[in-house]
């Protein structure tokens, strides 16, 4: 069983013995409490604030960041980092992007990033089966949609949108209704944490919306 965390905005913890955390911020620049995280593995999916500005908190001896496209295996996670871009002219203007795909107990997680444009064939192959989608929901050029249906996970955890006390002035973020609006078998958890076992995961697709605060 792995054991998942939301600490707001793109950032995730996932759990079981080793510890994993993705885009780490600061907690102070969001308008959120820093993430009180412990990881052994931090990936890093591009260079923005809003998404790597908490490394620093979690740079020590023995913790392996991670901020490259790359193949490895450390303290029993499976990671694969696949190379794609911020924007849909191949970084020229945002950057490049690094899809994280990790196996923990079984279950193949995917976050997407800042993903901006749509996963073609290549990427798919390299990214395999993914069995939790994290995607970011706030702008329309992150494609959530298409790249839902092309990686066609069990479950979806929408990331990146506009929460109550969120400091962000760069554009205006969704709300996390106007994507769940009209859609079956979403559930709203009464936490900012849940569990996810290979053998107990949906059927039919679900999204799962974590409760921040």
């Amino acid at each position: 069983m792995v054991h998942v965390k939301w600490h707001g905005h793109s950032c995730f913890e996932f759990g079981d013995g080793a510890t994993v955390l993705v885009d780490p911020h600061d907690g102070a620049s969001l308008g959120f409490p820093a993430p009180d995280a412990r990881p052994d593995i931090v990936l890093i999916s591009h260079g923005h604030d809003d998404h790597a500005n908490g490394r620093h908190l979690f740079e020590s001896p023995g913790v392996l960041v991670l901020d490259e496209p790359c193949e490895l295996e450390h303290k029993g996670v499976e990671i694969r980092g696949v190379k794609t871009y911020h924007d849909d002219v191949e970084g020229s203007r945002l950057g490049p992007n690094v899809v994280f795909v990790f196996e923990i107990e079984g279950v193949r997680f995917a976050h997407l990033g800042d993903l901006g444009h749509a996963l073609d064939r290549s990427h798919l192959e390299e990214m395999g089966r993914v069995d939790v989608l994290i995607t970011g929901i706030g702008r329309g050029s992150q494609l959530p949609e298409d790249n839902i249906d092309r990686v066609d996970p069990q479950v979806v955890i929408p990331m990146h949108y506009h929460v109550e006390g969120i400091i962000f002035p760069y554009f205006r973020m969704m709300e996390v209704t106007e994507f769940t609006e009209g859609r079956a078998h979403v559930r709203w958890l009464e936490s900012p944490e849940s569990n996810y076992e290979l053998s107990s995961l949906p059927e039919e697709r679900e999204i799962h919306v974590f409760r921040l605060r």
